[in-house]
């Protein structure tokens, strides 16, 4: 039983991956739902901003760390 749900549980990573959508981007998004929790149903205005900003830096971070792997790829290739 524990092989059949690994297994899911690499299909959906894959899927999620190949689909672009990797942990940064559905942290992105969450984080903007979270943003609009926050402002609109808890009228918690402030922090519904705070987290409004969070999508932002994240996909800023996943950016750069796969900007990292890419140079140190091209730097492989070179040597």
């Amino acid at each position: 039983m524990a092989e059949s749900t690994d297994e899911v549980t690499n299909a959906v990573a894959d899927e999620v991956n190949e689909s672009g959508m990797g942990p940064a981007a559905i942290a992105a998004i969450g984080s903007v739902g979270l943003a609009l929790y926050y402002y609109y149903v808890r009228g918690e205005k402030q922090r519904g901003q705070f987290v409004g900003l969070w999508p932002a830096t994240i996909l800023a971070l996943a950016t750069y760390l796969k900007l990292a792997d890419i140079k140190q790829l091209l730097e492989e290739a070179e040597d």
